[in-house]
């Protein structure tokens, strides 16, 4: 902790107040942790740590929870699989994570579903915060100083390490302190009721559809011009998952994605070709030789008909990629602009980012194809259909049926040409989990959408 950090009255975090507990690893300890949580008072901090920079997938590696009246738990999943005892024992308690959306999906894996939830994540960004990573709210709210070093480290190794423990120990430590504080300021603003709406629709998101053409987010592929190289893109990157998943390993681990976009633009057909690509020359990726020269041949060998387009084209059942508009529908362009500039101008008034006051998808296909009569109500159902909370509806379905309308009139400085921000083709963009640098794979730094580990949660 620097000198001005401790003159700013920023107290670190360094050891768990109650002393770091040992590992749950056998069903007597977790037995004799649920009653301990069971008796316990008032929400559960909740928390889990996650490998997917090193393993495939999303498993939890560490879990830990912290309750009033029964300290902190760190619970192995390996050892002990089933936390549905867990779930039974804290039915009627308020989970409270930050960033739930990443955790959720993987504690409901082993049975633990919270039924009552509090985003510290998605209350700091409907209060406004620019920076919403744990560490930064704890600092800025509680001045505490978190040490968030450990975000991307292997939580599949065994034992784990305690300085590792001590991380996962402190994330959950002043969790719920920071709950108390947001939910504070949450109803000074006027915003609990947003909050619990954001809260609810988080418990209750069924997991994304998968991608149609997933290996379309392979990084650099803005590299790769042509469809036959497209086409090396995909043989690859499909054997790749194949072979990361038998192993158990991080696809990026077995080989990178820089080494995919470059062999889409060199063809290699033989041992001497393709060794001369630098991310061929891994461990890994020299055990599967064979098999990256048995894709780039079929990518090669495949008939026009079968090549993929240069372009991943709309969103399945959705319109067409917004930077297209312009000169498909000039009309639908300057609608999606006009609306977009009145949200925009909306989260403005009422601080906090436009992603969370309208998603751009749902702004998006109300743009391509509104309503026959673009009036309040109308406008108030197509938001509905398309996710928008009762909250969302009631600030933006009038000023966004006036747009739609008149767009000229209600939004004139509305600019066509922003039309090329990407965020407007994909929403998966606005996702916060991606702004986090714990996201990123620990070997080569390329972001991992798909495949990414726990980050600064």
């Amino acid at each position: 902790m620097s000198a001005s950090d401790e003159a700013g009255g920023i107290v670190p975090l360094l050891e768990p107040r109650d002393g770091l507990p040992p590992v749950i690893e056998t069903s007597v300890a977790l037995a004799e942790a649920t009653g301990r949580l069971a008796r316990g008072e008032g929400p559960v901090a909740v928390d889990a740590e996650r490998a997917s920079g090193y393993r495939y997938g999303q498993r939890a590696y560490l879990v830990q929870l912290r309750r009033a009246g029964a300290g902190t738990v760190l619970i192995d999943p390996i050892a002990c699989p089933d936390l549905s005892g867990v779930d039974a024992a804290l039915k009627d308690a308020e989970a409270v994570l930050h960033a739930a959306s990443q955790d959720l999906p993987c504690l409901a894996e082993i049975g633990y579903r919270p039924q009552r939830l509090f985003d510290t994540e998605l209350a700091g960004r409907l209060l406004g915060y620019p920076r919403v990573a744990l560490g930064t709210l704890v600092e800025e709210v509680l001045s505490f100083h978190l040490e968030k070093g450990h975000s991307a480290a292997d939580w599949s190794a065994r034992p784990l390490r305690e300085e590792l423990l001590r991380y996962a120990a402190l994330d959950v430590e002043v969790l719920t302190d920071l709950r108390d504080a947001l939910a504070t300021e949450l109803a000074e603003q006027g915003k609990t009721e947003w909050a619990r709406q954001e809260f609810e629709a988080v418990l209750a998101a069924r997991p994304a559809p998968a991608r149609a053409d997933p290996w379309r987010r392979t990084s650099g592929i803005h590299r790769v011009q042509s469809r036959r190289g497209l086409a090396v893109v995909r043989e690859l990157w499909t054997t790749r998952d194949r072979i990361a998943q038998v192993a158990d390993l991080s696809p990026r681990r077995v080989l990178p994605d820089t080494a995919i976009v470059d062999a889409a633009r060199s063809y290699p057909a033989n041992h001497a070709q393709l060794i001369k690509i630098s991310g061929f020359a891994g461990r890994q990726a020299r055990r599967h030789e064979k098999d990256w020269l048995a894709a780039v041949a079929r990518a090669r060998a495949s008939a026009d008909s079968e090549l993929p387009e240069t372009t991943g084209g709309a969103a399945p059942n959705g319109p067409p990629p917004a930077h297209r508009w312009a000169e498909r529908d000039p009309a639908a362009a300057e609608r999606l602009a006009a609306a977009r500039a009145v949200v925009t101008d909306l989260a403005t008034d009422s601080r906090l980012p436009v992603e969370n006051l309208l998603s751009p998808d749902a702004l998006r296909r109300l743009s391509w194809d509104p309503p026959p009569v673009t009036d309040e109500p109308s406008v108030a159902r197509a938001l509905a259909r398309y996710g928008a909370r009762p909250w969302q509806i009631e600030l933006t379905a009038g000023p966004v049926a006036r747009a739609l309308s008149n767009p000229k009139d209600e939004a004139p400085d509305a600019d066509v040409a922003s039309l090329d921000d990407p965020s407007l083709d994909d929403p998966s963009l606005n996702d916060p989990s991606l702004n986090d640098p714990g996201l990123k794979d620990p070997v080569t730094g390329e972001l991992s959408p798909g495949d990414a580990s726990a980050g600064d949660n």
